[in-house]
């Protein structure tokens, strides 16, 4: 045994192998999430918006994204350098506090992986697949990177220098996904019908499961990024649980006193809503804290959801409603709730910590949105005027599935929206003949 191995505890080795397996599958549980809210004529392509992200996201992992979000600080807290660019330098002897290195960096890659997704229910319906493909790893690197470099990397200014606190992704992952969907959802510009035509969700069974495993994957995400199996692990795992909870029930009792109909699609937003905003909190705040930061977002999202309809803004799949909204409510409470037992040092306002830990949150969450926004805003914008972000008219008209992907998921012979389809466009076959009559 090398020296380096002797420090590997095989506990904590053994509970992150399995939190990574659990937050990689996040991706395809957000696939059948974001594919049951579509419409029939695009599910599949919202699951291969999912699914591709997977293989993009990790190629640009291996080759830069990691040695610059943890390789050590290279500039001022901004970002990492390029030491450890196509994993140089880390063999299976490296550590990184009680796990492998190798472990670590594949565990950060499946955040990575699941942030990028994030992003396509925003665009749902009209991004051009094409498009897709080249924007993930050119918005990984741009800002994910960076952001995960403020909040976990070694000297990142948001952690280490304002000292705000987010223990497992509020800002890179949910504030970041949020603040960019809603700049690329404005590149792009509402679907066909926004605000006329029903857009209501095609499988509510799959959203149901997709969220189902996105709850179970949470465990991983929260629970994995005390790195170890330790009472904070411990913590973080019932705290997640709890704020899922107070999150589907607060969704439901707005739903019940707004429309009088607690709704299937509105039990699993509000789960996915608590579990949202305790990503950043749930190894910072008790259960008490938990239990009110579910609530608050499962409450405050479910209105925040509507916001798109008198703002203009076409969020497909309210990405901003919920990951934007629920991941500042999230991070902002910890100034609130935080407490010297689980962060070791820091109090939030209600246990005596005073306004200062609040205003850090405050800064940093400002500092993290205005920088995701700002820079998807302008790479769209680049990709638009270069190859064209947006799909065709016709293509949008008939449904992505078919003139995109030339498969459809329910072969029943017709399009999601009642129009024939020809033999030739089933068998992806050049004449693809569509009777486009609506």
């Amino acid at each position: 045994m090398t020296l380096a191995a002797a420090h590997v505890n095989t506990g904590d080795t053994a509970w992150l192998l399995a939190a990574t397996a659990l937050v990689l599958l996040m991706t395809p549980g957000l696939a059948l999430f974001y594919g049951g809210m579509v419409r029939t004529k695009s599910v599949l392509n919202m699951l291969m918006m999912s699914f591709v992200s997977i293989a993009l996201v990790t190629v640009v992992w291996l080759a830069a994204g990691y040695s610059l979000a943890f390789g050590g600080d290279a500039f001022a807290g901004l970002v990492g350098g390029l030491g450890h660019s196509g994993m140089r330098g880390i063999g299976p002897d490296g550590v990184h506090g009680t796990v492998p290195t190798l472990l670590f960096a594949t565990f950060q890659l499946t955040f990575a992986i699941v942030t990028a997704a994030l992003i396509s229910g925003a665009v749902a319906d009209r991004a051009k697949f094409s498009a897709w493909l080249v924007f993930v790893p050119v918005w990984t690197l741009l800002v994910y990177v960076p952001v995960a470099h403020w909040v976990w990397g070694p000297g990142g200014w948001i952690v280490d220098r304002l000292g705000a606190l987010d223990f497992a992704g509020g800002m890179p992952v949910e504030i970041a996904s949020g603040a960019s969907g809603l700049a690329l959802c404005l590149v792009l510009g509402p679907r066909l019908g926004f605000k006329k035509d029903a857009m209501r969700p095609h499988n509510l069974p799959m959203v149901i499961l997709g969220a189902g495993l996105l709850w179970f994957g949470w465990f991983g995400f929260n629970a994995g990024s005390a790195l170890g199996a330790n009472g904070l692990a411990a913590a973080a795992f019932l705290n997640t649980l709890a704020a899922g909870c107070t999150g589907l029930l607060g969704w439901l009792f707005v739903e019940q006193r707004r429309d009088g109909h607690p709704t299937t699609l509105g039990a699993a937003s509000g789960a996915v809503a608590g579990l949202v905003a305790i990503t950043p909190s749930c190894g910072t705040v008790s259960l008490l804290g938990a239990l009110v930061v579910g609530l608050a977002a499962g409450v405050v999202c479910s209105y925040a959801v509507s916001w798109k309809f008198r703002l203009n803004y076409d969020d497909s799949l309210d990405v901003v409603g919920v990951h934007l909204v629920g991941g500042v409510i999230g991070t902002l409470l910890i100034g609130l709730f935080a407490e010297r037992a689980m962060t070791g040092g820091t109090e939030g306002l209600f246990y005596g910590g005073g306004l200062a830990p609040l205003g850090r949150q405050l800064l940093a969450v400002a500092a993290v949105a205005l920088y995701a926004f700002g820079v998807t805003y302008g790479l769209g914008r680049l990709l638009d005027k270069v190859m064209g972000l947006r799909a065709s008219e016709d293509q949008e008209h008939t449904g992505l599935d078919l003139t995109v992907h030339a498969e459809t998921a329910y072969d029943h012979g017709v399009l999601g929206h009642g129009a024939p389809v020809s033999h030739s466009v089933l068998t992806g076959t050049s004449a693809q003949k569509v009777d486009s009559q609506a």
